[in-house]
């Protein structure tokens, strides 16, 4: 912390590798700088910010590559034998190269004529919880605050997410379905960037929330505006445009993070 102006008063140690840092004399973004430069070849998170509101009342969070480790559509091009080429316009999209929307309508036209059944599938086989998802979302609810769960993905697989991490609600597009099969489209309107930051407001207003005691995470541009508004916006494993934006940044760690640098001991964490 040299030349930064900081002092640290006290430190805790709030679980293995996780210590909490009281500084004074300096504001967060001159902490955040500090401590980035002095760990950027190191494998350590961080998260600087001032005391008052740390605890969290409302987490909203993205699912696909964040909650759980894969992006659903790519994984139901798979079985079309269309993964390639799906994934490869969702990695443009997840980046801000090209426009949600009209990528997801491109992508969905892709699948016409899958099978319901491989939709199925594709949760039992593909889909896998990160590590941390459910206790971060537990610990917070047992806390009291309010987790949704925000995709701009498909409901068949948030309704399932949801259910097995804690989520309260959730909140994800809809494929429109055609005699057993997906008809190629998805319901208007989109669930998108715009989408995903209006969810926040509401989800904070329905719940008597101010902003500066939300959470938001996500890893792709469609989450971009929503991080940008939370009192915390963090990139998880994010693209370089999120990562560069966030108030803070999990490259490393996994998701109970978010609960240390809530200042959660490990003691408090629910898990299972």
């Amino acid at each position: 912390m040299a030349g930064s102006g900081c002092t640290i008063q006290e430190t805790d140690i709030l679980g293995d590798g996780a210590a909490d840092m009281i500084v004074e004399h300096a504001d967060a973004k001159v902490i955040h700088n500090a401590v980035a430069n002095a760990l950027q070849y190191s494998p350590i998170d961080h998260c600087a910010q001032p005391l008052a509101h740390r605890r969290k009342r409302l987490l909203v969070a993205d699912m696909d590559s964040t909650i759980i480790g894969c992006e659903c559509l790519d994984e139901l091009a798979d079985f079309a034998s269309l993964k390639t080429e799906v994934a490869a316009i969702t990695e443009r999209a997840m980046r801000g190269e090209v426009d949600f929307e009209s990528a997801l309508r491109e992508r969905v036209a892709m699948l016409k004529g899958l099978p319901l059944t491989q939709l199925a599938r594709a949760y039992e086989e593909r889909v896998r919880l990160n590590p941390g998802a459910r206790t971060l979302v537990r610990t917070m609810a047992s806390d009291g605050a309010r987790c949704v769960l925000v995709s701009g993905g498909f409901d068949f697989f948030t309704r399932r997410v949801a259910e097995a991490v804690g989520f309260h609600f959730d909140r994800a597009n809809r494929l429109i379905e055609a005699d057993g099969a997906l008809a190629g489209l998805v319901a208007e309107p989109i669930l998108g960037r715009e989408a995903k930051l209006k969810a926040l407001i509401d989800e904070a207003a329905a719940a008597g929330v101010e902003m500066i005691d939300t959470l938001a995470v996500g890893d792709g541009a469609n989450d971009l505006d929503m991080i940008r508004a939370a009192g915390l916006g963090v990139a998880y494993r994010a693209k370089p445009v999120v990562a560069a934006e966030a108030d803070a940044r999990l490259d490393h760690a996994d998701l109970t993070a978010l609960l240390y640098f809530q200042g959660y001991s490990a003691d408090r964490f629910v898990t299972d």
